[in-house]
C-alpha cells in the first residue's frame, strides 16, 4: 500500500507531481491501494485554498486513489496517544530550550545537534517534547539510494515529537498516520532522505513496522536548486494535461514514445502501468527542469 502525502502550502507543481507519479505507479504496477493524505498540521504555513488546488490537480491529472482524502489533522488523538506512549516509557522528555539557547550548539549533516540540555529536567513552564536517541547505528536499505544509516545522538541529538506551540512534529505524525493507515511502501523525493533514520528510530520505539523506502530523485532547477514555492516553481497547469503528464514519465526514465502525448489520460496511464520500471531512476538524485516552460506547455527537461 502506498500514499502521497503534499502539505497544503501551496498548489502543485512538478516536483510534487514527479513524486505522485513515481508514488502511484509503483502501486499501481503491482496492484497495490494508493491514498491521498494532506499533511495540515502546520496551520502558520498552510496558504489557503492550497488544499483543494492540489486535490483539482490530481483528478485533472488523472490520478484515481482509494477510498477518502486523510487529513492528517483528524488524526490528532492518534498522536497525542503514541507521545504518552513515548513519555510513560520514558523515551521522550520535556525541552524548555529556545533557538537562543542552542545558537551555539554544533550542528551537523542533519541540522543543530541537540546536545542534551533538558534530558535530565527542565524548569515548568512552555516546553517541547523530545525522544532520546542513542549512537547506535540506525540502517536501512534504500529500494533506489542503496544502504544509508545514521547514529542519531552524534549526529542530530534529540529530536522534537511536539513542539511548543502544542503542535505535533512532522516526524512523529508521519510515523503515526502511516502505521494507522497500514502503509507498506513509501516513495518519495530524495530531499526526505534525512528524514527517514528518525521516523524508523520512532517506529522502533513504538512497537511499529518499518515499511519499505524508495526515493526517487527530485526536481531541480537548472542550478540545482529543488523545485519549491520558495526557489518560485509554478503550479502546474489544469488544462490539457496529457502532455505534462508524458514529461513527467520521461523524467522518470520511462521512455515513453514521442506521440504518447496526443493520447487520452486513460491511455497514457495504462501505458504507465504497463512499462512502469522504478528501476530506471536507481542512484539518481536530481531532474533539471524549467518549471517556466512546463507550465507554459513546452519541453522543460534539462
Amino acid at each position: 500500500m502506498g500514499r502521497f502525502a503534499p502539505s497544503p502550502t501551496g498548489p502543485l507543481h512538478f516536483g510534487s507531481l514527479l513524486a505522485a507519479t513515481a508514488s502511484y505507479l509503483q502501486a499501481r504496477r503491482h496492484d497495490g491501494r494508493w491514498l491521498v493524505r494532506i499533511e495540515d498540521i502546520d496551520p502558520p504555513r498552510e496558504q489557503p485554498g492550497a488544499t483543494g488546488r492540489i486535490l483539482e490537480a490530481l483528478e485533472r491529472y488523472g490520478f484515481e486513489w482509494d477510498g477518502p482524502v486523510v487529513y492528517q489533522s483528524h488524526s490528532q488523538s492518534a498522536h497525542e496517544a503514541a507521545l504518552a506512549r513515548l513519555l510513560d516509557s520514558g523515551h521522550a522528555y520535556r525541552c524548555g530550550c529556545s533557538r537562543n539557547d542552542l545558537a551555539d550548539a554544533p550542528r551537523g549533516p542533519l541540522g543543530i545537534i541537540y546536545p542534551g540540555t533538558c534530558r535530565a529536567g527542565c524548569p515548568a513552564g512552555d516546553s517541547a517534547i523530545r525522544v532520546r536517541t542513542d549512537d547506535s547505528a540506525v540502517a536501512f536499505i534504500d529500494g533506489l539510494q542503496g544502504p544509508q544509516e545514521q547514529h542519531l545522538e552524534s549526529e542530530s541529538g534529540d529530536f522534537v515529537v511536539w513542539r511548543r506551540d502544542g503542535l505535533v512534529a512532522y516526524h512523529l505524525a508521519v510515523v503515526v498516520d502511516d502505521h494507522e493507515q497500514g502503509i507498506t511502501e513509501i516513495v518519495r523525493g530524495i530531499d526526505l532522505m534525512d528524514s527517514t533514520c528518525r521516523q524508523i528510530w520512532l517506529q522502533r520505539l513504538l512497537g511499529f513496522p518499518t515499511p519499505n523506502y524508495l526515493h526517487v530523485p527530485v526536481a531541480a532547477h537548472a542550478d540545482g536548486q529543488k523545485l519549491s514555492k520558495l526557489t518560485g516553481a509554478r503550479a502546474v497547469p489544469l488544462g490539457r494535461p496529457e502532455k505534462l503528464l508524458v514529461q513527467v514519465l520521461s523524467a522518470l526514465g520511462q521512455q515513453p514514445a514521442a506521440d504518447l502525448g496526443k493520447a487520452s489520460l486513460r491511455e497514457i496511464w495504462s501505458w504507465a502501468r504497463e512499462n512502469w520500471r522504478i528501476e530506471a531512476l536507481t542512484g539518481r538524485t536530481r531532474i533539471l527542469v524549467d518549471s517556466n516552460a512546463m507550465a507554459e506547455g513546452k519541453n522543460g527537461l534539462l
